[in-house]
């Protein structure tokens, strides 16, 4: 088939009504709900395990990690959902996921930087040691 050929040829069409451009829909903003559990279980990952964040500001126990990344996620979403909204096109899906993955990112080290602020805070009680010291003896 000759290139011009190529530029004339009509479209195929996948039903009798459908022309193929109607056939897929693409969005992406907003993110599944099956996207944002990845997001809260990899937001878990980062703060519990072996990280770079972890290292600089300490690990958070699990059990503190769950519901912190669960908030961390929501107020992300619903910023970028504020701002962003029903995405009418792509690029504009596109915005809005590139400002969910920034409210992320700066909510997660706003989240590990208090938690190593209020560690620093509050060190843990001297007396404690020396009591338990004090009933080995």
């Amino acid at each position: 088939m000759a290139t011009d050929e190529l530029a004339t040829a009509a479209p195929t069409s996948v039903g009798a009504d459908q022309p193929a451009a109607a056939a897929f829909s693409f969005s992406i903003w907003p993110p599944t709900q099956r996207t944002r559990d990845a997001v809260v279980r990899r937001l878990v990952e980062t703060l519990t395990g072996d990280t770079i964040l972890c290292k600089r500001y300490g690990a958070v126990p699990e059990a503190d990690a769950d519901p912190a990344a669960r908030a961390i996620e929501a107020e992300a979403f619903d910023a970028a959902a504020a701002t962003g909204g029903a995405a009418a096109s792509v690029e504009e899906g596109i915005e809005a996921l590139q400002l969910y993955s920034k409210e992320v990112s700066s909510r997660l080290l706003a989240f590990v930087k208090s938690r190593a602020a209020d560690a620093k805070a509050d060190p843990p009680s001297e007396e404690a040691p020396a009591a338990a010291e004090g009933e080995a003896a």
